[in-house]
C-alpha cells in the first residue's frame, strides 16, 4: 500500500506528533509498504512518487522536554501561508491509498483534518470527525460519560479573564487539577493542592484559550487502557519518579516507570476495560483509543479523559499494551490501517 504518514502540525504537540510519525513510516516500509512522512503543517515542496522513499529524519524521533516554539515552526514556513494544510501537502494525500494521522492536540486530533479529509474522498486511520471532536472537549466528553455509570471526578467548565482569577481562586476547591478544555500530553495540566498554586495554574490556562476544566483531585493509581478493534487492551500502569505524569515524565525517558500488564486484581482489569470501552462507544468512536484513569483503593476507575490518536513514540503506551498480547509494533500499525479503512467504508 501507499501510506501518507501525516505529522507534525501547528500544536502544542507536535514534537511528540513527528517523533509518532517517524516510528510509524519506519515500520511501514519494514512491512513492505511505500510510506511518505509528512510534516502538516510546513509541507513539502515535492509531492511526487520520490516522497516514498525520502529518508526519514532521524532527529525528529527525539522530543525535547519542553514543548515546540510555534512561533518559530510559523517563521519557518516557506510560503507564509495561514493554511493549517502546508503547500503540497493534500497533493500528497491525494497519492496514497490511505492517510496514517500521526498528529496530536488541536487541528489533528480534534476532528477538523478528519473533516477535510472526508470532504476530499481520503481515507484515513482512526475516528471520524464527529468523536474526534468529542473526545477533544474534556467537559463534552465527561457529560456524555458520567450518565452511564463512569465514575467520573466532579468538574466545573469554567470561562474566564486574568480579572477574574482572584475571584475563581478563592471560590474553587481545592485539591484539584486544572486543565485546559482541549490539550493533551499534559501540557498546561497543573495539580493543585493549595490557593497560590489555583491561581497560578489559572493564569497559566489563559495561554491555552479563556477556558479550562477544573476538576476535583483523587488520589490513587493512574492506569491507562488502550482499545483495537473494539477491545480493551491489558491496562498499564504509570509510576512517575517526580511529580505527577506531565509532559516531561510522558517524553523523557526514564522519568516514569511503566507496567503492562498493570499489577491489579482481576476484577479492577475488567472494570477499568468496561469503563474504557462505555466511553468509546458513547462518543462513537472507532477503530483504536487510550482512556486514562485514576484507580482508588477500593478498585474504582476514575474516568479522566479518552485519546482519539494515542501516541505512537518509542515511549508511548499504547504499542506495550499490544505488545503484552503479542502484537508487535508494525502489525499494530497494519492493523490500524486494516480498520480504519473498513471503519471508512462503513461511514464511521
Amino acid at each position: 500500500m501507499k501510506i501518507v504518514v501525516l505529522a507534525g502540525g501547528l500544536s502544542d504537540e507536535r514534537n511528540v506528533s513527528l517523533s509518532s510519525g517517524c516510528k510509524v513510516c519506519a515500520a511501514l516500509r519494514e512491512r513492505g509498504h511505500q510510506a511518505a512522512l509528512i510534516d502538516m503543517y510546513l509541507g513539502t515542496d515535492q509531492p511526487s512518487e520520490a516522497l516514498f522513499s525520502a529518508p526519514i529524519p532521524e532527529e525528529l524521533t527525539k522530543i525535547g522536554r519542553q514543548a515546540p516554539d510555534l512561533a518559530a515552526v510559523r517563521a519557518a514556513r516557506t510560503d507564509g501561508g495561514e493554511n493549517r494544510f502546508g503547500p503540497g501537502v493534500l497533493e500528497a494525500c491525494r497519492l496514497a491509498d490511505v492517510v496514517f494521522l500521526g498528529l496530536h492536540g488541536t487541528c489533528g486530533e480534534d476532528g477538523r483534518v478528519q473533516a477535510a479529509l472526508d470532504l476530499l474522498g481520503i481515507p484515513y486511520t482512526g475516528a471520524g470527525y464527529l468523536g474526534s471532536a468529542i473526545a477533544m472537549d474534556k467537559d463534552l466528553t465527561k457529560r456524555l460519560a458520567a450518565p452511564l455509570g463512569v465514575a467520573t471526578p466532579k468538574w466545573e467548565l469554567v470561562r474566564y479573564t486574568a480579572e477574574e482569577i482572584p475571584a475563581l481562586t478563592a471560590r474553587l476547591e481545592v485539591p484539584c487539577v486544572v486543565k485546559p478544555v482541549a490539550s493533551g500530553s499534559s501540557i498546561g495540566v497543573s495539580v493543585v493542592h493549595d490557593r497560590d498554586a489555583l491561581s497560578a495554574a489559572l493564569t497559566q490556562c489563559l495561554d491555552y484559550g479563556r477556558v479550562c476544566v477544573v476538576e476535583q483531585y483523587i488520589a490513587g493509581r493512574e492506569i491507562q487502557v488502550g482499545i483495537l478493534e473494539d477491545r480493551a487492551l491489558p491496562s498499564i500502569e504509570i509510576v512517575p519518579k517526580e511529580g505527577f505524569y506531565d509532559y516531561e515524565n510522558k517524553y523523557q525517558p526514564g522519568a516514569a516507570e511503566e507496567f503492562c500488564p498493570a499489577p491489579i486484581p482481576e476484577e479492577w482489569e475488567a472494570r477499568l476495560g468496561k469503563a474504557a470501552l462505555t466511553v468509546f462507544h458513547a462518543l462513537g468512536l472507532s477503530v483504536y483509543s487510550r482512556a486514562d484513569f485514576i484507580v482508588t483503593e477500593d478498585g474504582t476507575p476514575w474516568f479522566l479523559e479518552i485519546n482519539t490518536l494515542p501516541g505512537m513514540t518509542p515511549t508511548s503506551l499504547l504499542p506495550q499494551e499490544a505488545a503484552a498480547v503479542g502484537i508487535g509494533y508494525g502489525e499494530l500499525c497494519e492493523r490500524i490501517i486494516n480498520a480504519s479503512l473498513e471503519a471508512r467504508r462503513a461511514g464511521k
